[in-house]
């Protein structure tokens, strides 16, 4: 027969023994990593994803009055975030895609084709643009490198922005127009892509080009403030391009071989 202080100590010990189990068990399981998501100044933990909405550099009507703060609240919560949440769904059975870097990611884009190329490019393509503006204080000029590369290239400053202005003005539908560095020839070039292609997409143009700048000239991008004057939107454009950034990425990676890497 137990006596009463016998029982007591045995359930003392086992409830011991049972709480010991249970902290070393929540010790040693695998912890879930959470990212922080932000929205109207608000954070709120969601499960880690490969890929992620970067946070803009500016507020969002720093870059008014060429762009405005609707626009750009509506283009970089909505438009930008549903290419993040829909590239992550297509890799989550794909850890090959989802370890590679967003930059990374867009040489196999175009092979791979749907989701992958469609989300995958909106993403990098939106990462990128937002970037290359700046409110006024911050925007720098071409560095003497840069300068010098456009003159080479275009002829002048102005012969590029013409150029630039005409090839995105006069393409049909929706996309982006690049300023690109060709590796072979040591230009600087003018291409556009449809959609959300990029030029980084391997297969997509017949020889490598590194975009350096890029302007998204689907409607939304300029809808809610010039309606359907695309021209009078890109040439407000060069007001707010973040020349100390473009100037960057030509010298570090282009000129380097190496795509531009960005956020997210």
């Amino acid at each position: 027969m137990f006596s009463g202080l016998s029982v007591v100590a045995a359930m003392s010990s086992f409830l011991v023994r049972s709480h010991a189990k249970v902290a070393l068990g929540f010790l040693s399981a695998p912890r879930l990593r959470l990212t922080p998501f932000r929205t109207s100044g608000r954070s709120f933990a969601t499960e880690a994803s490969a890929f992620s909405l970067p946070e803009l550099p500016y507020a969002y009507d720093a870059l008014e009055p060429y762009i405005d703060k609707e626009t750009m609240g509506f283009h970089h919560k909505n438009h930008h975030n549903t290419y993040v949440t829909k590239l992550n769904d297509a890799v989550k059975s794909r850890p090959d895609l989802a370890s590679m870097k967003l930059a990374d990611l867009q040489k196999v884009a175009f092979k791979e084709g749907g989701a992958v190329r469609n989300h995958g490019g909106g993403h990098y393509n939106h990462a990128l643009f937002w970037t290359v503006m700046a409110p006024h204080a911050q925007q720098g000029q071409p560095s003497a490198a840069l300068s010098d590369a456009i003159t080479s290239s275009f002829g002048s400053m102005e012969a590029m922005q013409e150029q630039f202005a005409t090839k995105a003005a006069g393409l049909f539908g929706s996309g982006f127009c690049w300023l690109t560095y060709n590796p072979a020839s040591s230009k600087l070039q003018i291409v556009t892509t449809a959609n959300q292609d990029n030029p980084l997409m391997e297969g997509l143009l017949p020889d490598k080009q590194i975009p350096i700048m890029g302007l998204d000239v689907w409607e939304h991008a300029y809808y809610l403030k010039y309606q359907s004057r695309r021209p009078e939107y890109i040439k407000a454009f060069w007001n707010v391009v973040n020349w100390s950034e473009v100037s960057k990425n030509f010298e570090q990676y282009a000129k380097a071989g190496a795509p531009v890497p960005v956020s997210g």
